[in-house]
C-alpha cells in the first residue's frame, strides 16, 4: 500500500446578502436570499406584491403565480433564473390546492427542455399572513 500526502486546504466561502426591489421585502429579521459560493437560498416567498407589500387577491392559482414571480425576480437579481433551481421547498395551507399549484409551478420549473429541481411538498396549518402558499429555493448561480 502507498502512502498518500494528502493536503487539505481551508476554503474560505463568502456569505453574501441579497435584495432586490424587484420582490417584497423581508418581513421580519431575515434576508431575502443569501449566496454561498455559486448556489443561492431564498428565504421563503408568500404571495406579496412587491410595491405595495400585500397579499395578492385570488386563491392558489394567483398566489402560486405571485410567489414564483417573486423568486424569479430574486434569481435573476443573482443572475441566474428559476431554470437553475436544484430544489424547491412548497408549503401549502391545503392539499386540496396541490393539483391547482402544481399546473403553476410546472409552467415555470418544467417548461419544454428545462429539468425540474427537486421538490418537497408539504402541508402546513398556518402560513404568515395567512395566505395559501409559501416557497424557498436553492439556485446554482452559473
Amino acid at each position: 500500500m502507498r502512502d498518500l500526502d494528502v493536503t487539505i486546504e481551508a476554503m474560505s466561502v463568502v456569505k453574501t446578502i441579497l435584495s432586490t426591489p424587484s420582490a417584497p421585502a423581508a418581513i421580519g429579521p431575515y434576508s431575502q436570499a443569501v449566496r454561498v459560493g455559486n448556489l443561492l437560498f431564498t428565504s421563503g416567498q408568500i404571495p406579496l406584491d412587491p410595491v405595495t407589500q400585500q397579499v395578492v387577491e385570488g386563491g392558489i392559482v394567483e398566489q402560486t403565480t405571485r410567489v414564483l414571480e417573486n423568486l424569479k425576480a430574486i434569481a435573476e437579481a443573482a443572475g441566474s433564473g428559476l431554470d437553475e433551481a436544484v430544489k424547491a421547498t412548497v408549503f401549502l395551507r391545503d392539499f386540496n390546492d396541490f393539483a391547482a399549484m402544481n399546473a403553476v409551478y410546472a409552467q415555470y420549473f418544467s417548461p419544454s427542455g428545462v429539468e425540474p429541481p427537486a421538490r418537497t411538498t408539504v402541508e402546513v396549518s398556518r402560513l404568515p399572513k395567512d395566505v395559501l402558499i409559501e416557497i424557498d429555493l436553492i439556485v446554482r448561480i452559473p
